[in-house]
């Protein structure tokens, strides 16, 4: 018990909570962009993956609580981390701020963490509870039939014949909207270079870097991040500037066909 007490009570504490949910959300949101990327696949199977997902039920509940919860502990802990560095500083005014010996990512974590909670929100908004008089999803949310056998890494997500719902033309309808992907776009910027800089950091909370491993880990979080922003600027850059076309007879190709 005094073990929980001093995780949120002292400021070592709240760091490595910070640490900690931090890992569970970059492990989130790479599985999030790998399961968004499919995309670019047949329509099946970004629609028999969103079926199972669909189908584990309380399971999913369970998980979406609990990526809640890290977000809010990890949001909580920055805020009072952030209130006791001011605090310790006093209310003396510096005239000249240290810029130099910031990071591009250490600068702005704390207005790209705005930004990036804002997104979430809209983002959840926008293609899991549904926008009200958004008419982006007009016939989108129809049931299809699976034409094929939906599998993931050898694993059985649905079968041929089952009625799931077409995920795939509400992704390409979205992102087919400007001012969507252009937001979705500035806000994943954004996290990429929050990623960058809270990554490094959870490695020296967690004590994983030291002096031989300090240059490699960095290159390590660098490439992850350009890659992870790359895959992310893929889905909306490609679909709205009509590179990637929805697959034909689609709801998708449907609708923007008539839009034309």
């Amino acid at each position: 018990m005094n073990l929980f007490r001093n995780l949120f009570s002292s400021s070592i504490g709240r760091k490595f909570l910070m640490a900690v949910t931090g890992l569970v959300l970059v492990g989130f949101v790479t599985g999030h962009l790998v399961g968004n990327l499919q995309i670019f696949m047949p329509p099946d199977q970004i629609n028999g993956y969103a079926y199972f997902l669909q189908g584990l039920g309380p399971a999913l509940w369970a998980i979406r609580l609990f990526l809640l919860a890290c977000v809010v502990i990890h949001v909580w802990a920055a805020v009072v981390l952030t209130l006791e560095s001011k605090a310790a500083r006093g209310p003396e005014v510096y005239g000249v701020k240290k810029w130099l010996r910031a990071s591009v990512a250490s600068r702005y974590m704390r207005m790209s963490g705005v930004v990036v909670l804002a997104f979430i929100i809209y983002h959840l908004a926008h293609f899991t509870i549904g926008i009200p008089g958004d008419e982006t999803y007009k016939g989108a949310l129809e049931h299809v039939v699976l034409e094929s056998d939906v599998r993931e890494f050898g694993i059985p997500l649905a079968s041929a014949g089952t009625e799931v719902h077409d995920v795939y033309s509400m992704i390409f309808l979205g992102f087919a909207n400007p001012l969507v992907s252009l937001f979705y776009i500035v806000a994943v910027g954004l996290l990429t270079v929050h990623l960058w800089h809270g990554a490094d950091s959870l490695f020296q909370t967690l004590g994983w870097r030291n002096a031989k491993w300090a240059v490699g880990l960095q290159r390590i979080v660098a490439v992850y991040c350009i890659l992870y922003f790359l895959g992310n600027l893929a889905i909306p850059g490609l679909i709205l500037t009509g590179i990637v076309q929805p697959a034909e007879g689609t709801a998708a190709a449907v609708q923007l066909l008539a839009q034309r």
